[in-house]
């Protein structure tokens, strides 16, 4: 269930891919809350550079790996502007890091993608739950995702 805490998280992750798009990044970003609600690490897409792995979701993964106890990782929650990709949600589900909370779906993205006659990419379609073992996940949120699609469009009309 999603609260009004995690839209105010939520909201911040937009903030955090806007930014990604102003310097001409795909517009992504993500936040590590600890039990306590604390922000512990955020980040935005760096994928303008070529490197198709620089995903928040990845840096968080990493960075929760680096700073945190195992126990810490799985009390913490993941809060993103997209759902994750196969990619970060391998990584999120190996370094043990808890509930993920995100605005729009990747069924949405490729959605929006086909609508603006974009290629859906090489990754399969799968969900976080088709990666992750018994993960408590949460999204979208459908008014929010709609200014997460605004943002995409933003980005290829570019």
């Amino acid at each position: 269930m999603i609260t009004g805490k995690d839209k105010t998280y939520l909201t911040r992750c937009l903030e955090l891919a806007a930014q990604a798009l102003d310097k001409g990044d795909e517009p992504f970003g993500s936040l590590l809350v600890s039990a306590r609600g604390d922000v512990l690490f955020e980040d935005h897409n760096h994928v303008s550079g070529g490197d198709q792995t620089q995903h928040p979701e990845f840096a968080i993964a990493r960075w929760a790996a680096a700073h945190l106890s195992a126990e810490e990782r799985k009390q913490a929650t993941v809060y993103t502007s997209g759902e994750h990709c196969p990619m970060c949600a391998s990584a999120h589900g190996l370094v043990g890091l808890g509930r993920i909370v995100y605005a729009s779906s990747s069924s949405q993205l490729r959605e929006w993608k086909q609508e603006m006659g974009l290629s859906e990419g090489n990754l399969m379609p799968l969900a976080i739950q088709d990666v992750i073992k018994g993960i408590e996940v949460d999204g979208p949120v459908e008014e929010l995702a709609k200014r997460v699609k605004r943002l995409h469009q933003q980005k290829h009309q570019k």
